[in-house]
């Protein structure tokens, strides 16, 4: 075994590759050129996989890469002995290298092979990409169902919001109407009373002009409770068919005197409305009363719009004819936390003695008692809108029996109308 691989490494009966190419320089450099290439390029592909694994630690199979340059510098290192052999017949040297590059070969086949069913497996560019596109669409989806489940919050935290708003306006509404009805009646009694005590006094007697005061003081406080009572939806009205356009068209003409030079008032009646069955001295109050805030919202002046249209839908219930009166003004505004509590009695923004906070809250139990609603229209740029809804046929809530107690109804639009 010895003397085989002594054997191997002599050089004394051996010639060179160089003699059987009868040492011709044109083939000789051929194949030295040519090896040198190849070598050159077989030791550069091992750098390169070197540095792209050191690079890159995530890479799959990352040993695959050093066992091919390993192969491959092997490889190279053969081109070089077939140079060297060409002038010094080293071939046991060379034998040597083929071994290793053999052993490199097939272990690198082998690996190859062991790892062709799990590199098959990798997902592919297409795969990816598809793979990638689904992601996308179900991030997608999951964003549209976020930004859904969170408008659904938000609507869910305004209808609450909104419950709450009705249910304390129930509870005031009940002692309201309770209230006002029971002080009415009291009121009744002391102006009766005082009118047969005025017609009993003489007409010179100093106790006229004290009780004339008392009267009067009595008269006020009857007008409170009766707006009160329309809040409550308890004041008598009186229904008759009314013509919407015409009706607001003649009050007009009296309403410009109680808004003031500096404000425009215009009018903008929809053709072919349906009569109303409505109290229309109510309806001219109602009116009065928004024409009122309006002009105390545009102290320099602006334009006051009173325009009526078909029930729009939403308006009041699914499939509901009627009519909308709209009353608008060009004025400050309302901000949302006052638009939430507009309609609310005793409620108000001006000063303390200019006003008594009942006249939205009449406003709004006279259409309610009208079987229609009123709405505030949130989110005007510039001054404010209030919508009054009256169907074309009313259905009134029948009045409560006294030994109950007072209810107050709230339809749906009460709340703040988009």
């Amino acid at each position: 075994m010895l003397d085989s691989l002594r054997r191997l490494w002599e050089v004394e009966n051996l010639s060179p590759h160089g003699i059987c190419l009868l040492w011709r320089p044109e083939l000789i450099w051929t194949h030295i050129i040519s090896d040198t290439m190849i070598a050159l390029a077989y030791f550069s592909i091992p750098v390169a996989l070197a540095t792209f694994v050191s690079r890159r630690r995530d890479v799959v199979f990352g040993w695959v890469f050093w066992s091919f340059a390993v192969f491959i510098t092997a490889c190279g290192a053969t081109h070089l002995m077939a140079i060297w052999t060409l002038y010094v017949p080293d071939y046991g040297l060379e034998a040597m290298v083929k071994i290793l590059t053999a052993a490199a070969s097939i272990g690198t086949a082998v690996a190859l092979w062991y790892l062709m069913p799990r590199a098959l497996s990798l997902p592919s560019p297409t795969q990816l990409r598809s793979a990638n596109e689904e992601l996308l669409a179900r991030i997608a989806e999951r964003d549209h169902a976020l930004a859904a489940l969170k408008e659904a919050n938000a609507e869910r935290q305004r209808t609450e919001a909104l419950l709450r708003q009705s249910q304390k306006m129930e509870a005031v509404g009940q002692l309201t109407g309770g209230v006002a009805h029971d002080f009415n009646n009291l009121l009744n009694v002391v102006l009766i009373n005082l009118d047969r005590v005025e017609r009993s006094l003489p007409a010179d007697s100093p106790l006229l002009a004290p009780l004339r005061d008392a009267m009067q003081g009595a008269e006020r406080g009857a007008a409170v409770t009766h707006k009160l009572l329309a809040f409550a939806r308890k004041h008598p009205l009186s229904p008759v068919r009314t013509d919407v356009n015409a009706r607001i068209g003649s009050f007009a003409e009296l309403l410009r005197g109680s808004i003031g030079a500096k404000i425009r008032l215009e009018t903008d009646f929809a053709p072919g409305l349906a009569p109303l069955v409505i109290d229309p001295n109510q309806l001219e109050n109602a009116i009065l009363n928004l024409a009122v805030n309006a002009r105390d919202a545009m102290p320099e002046g602006g334009t006051l719009t009173i325009r009526t249209r078909p029930l729009p839908e939403g308006g009041l219930a699914q499939g509901q004819t009627g009519v909308c009166v709209e009353v608008s003004d060009t004025g400050t505004g309302m901000p949302p936390e006052v638009e939430a509590r507009a309609f609310e009695p005793f409620f108000t923004t001006k000063p303390l003695g200019q006003g008594t906070g009942l006249g939205l809250s009449q406003v709004f139990g006279f259409a309610q008692q009208s079987g229609g609603s009123a709405a505030i229209v949130p989110g005007s740029e510039r001054g404010t809108t209030v919508r009054l809804y009256f169907p074309a046929e009313p259905r009134p809530a029948p009045a409560p029996d006294r030994a109950e107690a007072p209810g107050l109804g709230f339809a749906p639009g009460f709340a703040v109308a988009g």
